[in-house]
């Protein structure tokens, strides 16, 4: 009898038949491998956080990155630290004292750069200002000159008001003064502190005549010194960084607020996020796959059996993983949930067909022979098929997926013989003989009639939703934009958008790398004439011009603010101080008054009356108080509206100490980031719309790269990255599919049974992809990686039907009432658990992926259990060709 079976078929029942009856030897040699891998694993398995390297440095815009990177490294991994002040000097003054913190830190930080607090910009940033603006500016100040003075001279409440009141006369009497800033400054300061959100004014805004802004920023760049042995590669410097604003005095309740984003952050906070979701998901899906895995099983031993199977299994192709590669990246790490998925698909199949034998009433050691060499002649069909799709991956320029190919078709042939060695002898002391059916099996069966019953109405169906795919097909699209990936409530993407939304600031720009200063000026010229181009940066502009015209205006600037001392103010007794303040205060609101009422058309009257308005709210608060606390308050008026003085006279005064520089007098931090030491330069070209829309992403790349083809910097990455991507995956799913279908006409012999393997896996293809569309569920850089599971599971479902069929010369009403379409059932609703619960993950990526499992699941479960008993209708023994 057994020389009529196939040597696979022979050769699989021997070898579940010798585990069961060795299972003593087999399950103690199992639990010492198991536990020399856990060991293996941990002492050796790395980790790579680096997302660079997932893609081939043979690609074109990968070279043109690695140039760029070794060229001007320290623009390379980088940390943006964004620091939110309601005034100018706090922004600046913050900035200055966390940059001189850092720096003292190498330990965490390569390299800290704040551009706007460097000296060398305080001296000469007027030179950086057009004609016109200085001489508005020189005229501004000629004018408030005399006012600032006398504040400067005593800086106190008292002499704030005495001098605004005096300002106002003289404005009552006809001189021409430029109050209106002054006068709504104050108020909001008032107002904002008797609200209980205090704020500062800003003197510097006074200066330059500007309206005073909601907030204001500065921005530091740091290289921390990343460890990519580490999960989490930038975690230690970033709380270095929160370490050392709490040393100068920055709380997260305070006026000051940090922000930390750039490409490190964004990596850290996109691993959190995903990590916690996985960690959620595995949760719920352990119970629901243990709930799942009993109803179709019926025994708990079986289940036990199953997840002792998919255990080892995945130990053992983690230690392969470490010996053939040595660590894993942030595709590769993906093989767990992969084997999960597949490798659940074996022992289930194995095992129910285990128990279907049985329960037709032969003895275990015949059941498990019977079961060993019927299921595995199909679970090694169904292995070389899902090798060889994994391993199409290999010869992609799409390394990280390379890697997850290598691990995961391994990892086929690992699971094919874990089921068949283990499973045998673990179901010795796990299983009983089932005394009768299970009630699932007809319950299924019956559902699946339909199918059969209806055929025609199957094949309408079938051939309406084709009509409908191919119509919506098109519509697929890649979204190239890594920040749609990520959590959106994450304190680094919010940031990193906010910065996105104003072009000009962008931290996503292009960079072209030139050999020397005319091609730089050439090329400017050349990219400024796009329209999709916003400004461009290069060495060359940082030399401003007209600097002895400029450096005229800013003599006259000097002498109009030479006068200005800023001294103490005056000592004096609580109550006296107390007294004079309120007195002032008084004199300026009256004041107030009888300018508005004498100058009721007055552009300064809305000023000064919501200045009076505000004085009296204070008032009325003041008469509700006691001296101490009327000390407190108006102390504290006193901060909010003199805090910033020194600060921004300093500042004026370092300004006018500009002198003439060329290139050569430019700072070293400056220089090196703009001029190579191997003499390129570096050409900045930033965007004029928000590039975080990847159709304005794709015109913004393309219309630089006509004019500079070897551009780079974040949107070419992005945009060239999601385009090989695409590509690789193209390329390995047409040789995953000739590899495929070679492989089922050698096993098969059949050209009608290879099409029949091949139709379901087709359709669920391209449902599912247009279920992307109906649901704007586009393809991303994470989510593609389910289409090598789907892949997998669909080859695996249709060719279980389809093997079954064949062996056991079953019509279609028959094969739906059989363990194997039961198998095919549970194996997918286990799947179907397992990713379902992504969709609830927070990293938007990790639940695009699960909702394309779920989708492409379901597809693969309708097109093998519906859709192809209605195309095996015919009895098997008339199709074989």
């Amino acid at each position: 009898m057994e020389a009529s079976h196939s040597y696979t078929y022979r050769a699989f029942a021997r070898c579940a038949r010798f585990s069961y009856h060795h299972a003593p030897w087999i399950l103690f040699a199992a639990f010492l491998i198991a536990i020399a891998s856990t060991v293996y694993v941990v002492r050796n398995l790395g980790m790579n956080t680096d997302t660079t390297d997932i893609l081939s440095k043979d690609l074109p815009f990968r070279a043109n990155s690695i140039h760029y990177n070794k060229t001007f490294p320290q623009e390379m991994d980088i940390l943006l630290l964004v620091l939110d002040a309601p005034t100018p000097e706090q922004a600046y003054s913050a900035a200055g004292q966390l940059a001189a913190r850092l720096k003292k830190d190498p330990k965490n930080f390569i390299d800290v750069y704040a551009p706007n607090v460097d000296v060398f910009f305080e001296r000469n940033g007027l030179l950086y200002e057009n004609i016109s603006e200085l001489e508005r500016i020189t005229d501004r100040l000629a004018e408030a000159q005399p006012l600032i003075a006398r504040i400067a001279d005593n800086p106190s409440l008292h002499t704030f008001s005495s001098v605004l009141t005096g300002a106002i006369k003289e404005l009552s009497k006809g001189r021409n003064l430029e109050l209106g800033p002054v006068l709504k400054s104050m108020s909001d300061t008032l107002d904002a502190r008797l609200a209980g959100k205090p704020q500062q004014l800003s003197w510097q805004t006074l200066f330059r005549g500007e309206p005073q802004k909601n907030s204001y920023q500065e921005i530091i760049l740091v290289k921390p010194r990343p460890d990519y042995s580490q999960l989490f590669a930038s975690e230690q410097a970033i709380s270095a960084v929160h370490a050392a604003a709490r040393e100068i005095g920055l709380t997260e309740d305070g006026p000051i607020q940090l922000r930390v984003t750039g490409d490190m952050a964004l990596a850290n906070d996109e691993l959190k996020s995903s990590l916690s979701g996985m960690e959620y998901a595995g949760i719920i899906t352990f119970v629901l796959v243990a709930i799942v895995l009993y109803f179709a099983m019926r025994s708990i031993g079986m289940v036990l059996a199953v997840l002792l199977c998919l255990t080892l299994g995945l130990l053992l192709t983690a230690a392969f993983a470490t010996a053939a590669i040595g660590q894993l990246n942030v595709i590769s790490i993906a093989f767990a949930v992969l084997y999960i998925g597949l490798g659940a698909d074996f022992a289930i199949h194995f095992l129910l067909r285990y128990r279907e034998v049985l329960e037709n009433g032969q003895i275990s050691t015949e059941a498990m022979y019977k079961a060993g060499g019927e299921a595995g002649s199909a679970l090694a069909a169904c292995t070389i098929a899902n090798a060889i799709g994994f391993y199409a991956f290999i010869p992609t320029s799409y390394s990280g997926v390379a890697e997850l190919g290598i691990i995961s078709g391994t990892g086929m042939l690992i699971s094919l013989l874990v089921t068949f060695i283990i499973g045998p002898a673990l179901l010795r002391y796990l299983s009983k003989r089932p005394i009768s059916e299970t009630s699932n099996r007809g319950s299924l069966g019956k559902v699946l009639e339909f199918s059969l019953n209806w055929r025609k109405l199957t094949y309408a169906a079938i051939l309406v939703l084709l009509l409908i795919a191919i119509a919506l097909l098109p519509q697929i699209r890649f979204d190239y934009n890594l920040l749609n990936m990520q959590d959106p409530k994450g304190k680094a993407v919010q940031t990193f958008r906010e910065l996105l939304a104003l072009p000009e600031h962008s931290p996503w720009y292009a960079i072209v790398l030139t050999k020397d200063r005319e091609e730089a000026r050439q090329l400017k010229d050349r990219l400024a004439e796009l329209p999709e181009v916003g400004k461009i940066i290069t060495f060359l502009d940082f030399v401003p011009t007209e600097q002895e015209e400029k450096l005229s205006v800013i003599e006259e600037m000097a002498l109009i603010i030479g006068p200005l001392i800023l001294s103490l103010s005056e000592p004096s007794t609580d109550k006296q101080m107390v007294m004079q303040q309120l007195e002032e205060l008084n004199a300026l609101s009256t004041a107030l008054g009888h300018y508005i009422k004498e100058h009721p058309e007055s552009s300064l009257s809305d000023s000064a009356r919501t200045l009076k308005t505000s004085l009296a709210k204070l008032f009325s608060l003041l008469d509700s108080m006691d001296l101490s606390d009327k000390k407190k308050l108006l102390h504290s008026i006193e901060e909010d509206l003199l805090y910033t003085l020194p600060i921004a006279i300093q500042r004026l005064r370092t300004s006018v100490e500009a002198t003439p520089f060329s290139e050569q007098d430019l700072p070293e931090p400056l220089s090196r980031r703009w001029l190579s030491h191997t003499g390129e330069y570096r050409i900045a070209v930033y965007p004029s719309e928000d590039i975080g829309d990847n159709k304005a992403l794709a015109g913004f790349v393309r219309a630089v790269q006509q004019i500079a083809p070897h551009a780079t910097g974040m949107p070419v990455v992005s945009l060239e990255a999601g385009e090989a991507v695409v590509e690789a995956f193209i390329q390995a799913f047409s040789l995953a599919l000739v590899g495929i279908t070679v492989a089922l006409l050698i096993l098969l012999r059949s050209i009608k049974y290879t099409l029949l393997v091949l139709i379901p896996l087709l359709l669920s293809s391209v449902f599912t992809g247009v279920f992307t569309v109906l649901l704007d569920i586009p393809f991303n850089f994470a989510n593609i990686i389910a289409l090598p599971l789907l892949l997998g599971l669909g080859i695996d479902s249709s060719l279980h039907m389809v093997h079954r069929s064949l062996d056991n010369h079953q019509e279609s009403e028959i094969l739906i009432h059989t363990s194997t379409a039961r198998a095919i059932f549970y194996s997918a609703l286990t799947a179907l658990v397992d990713f379902a619960s992504l969709m609830f993950s927070p990293h938007k990526g990790t639940a695009s992926m699960g909702a394309l499992l779920t989708v492409g699941l379901a597809f693969t479960l309708i097109c093998t259990l519906i859709i192809l008993p209605a195309l095996l209708r015919i009895p098997a023994q008339y199709a074989k060709s």
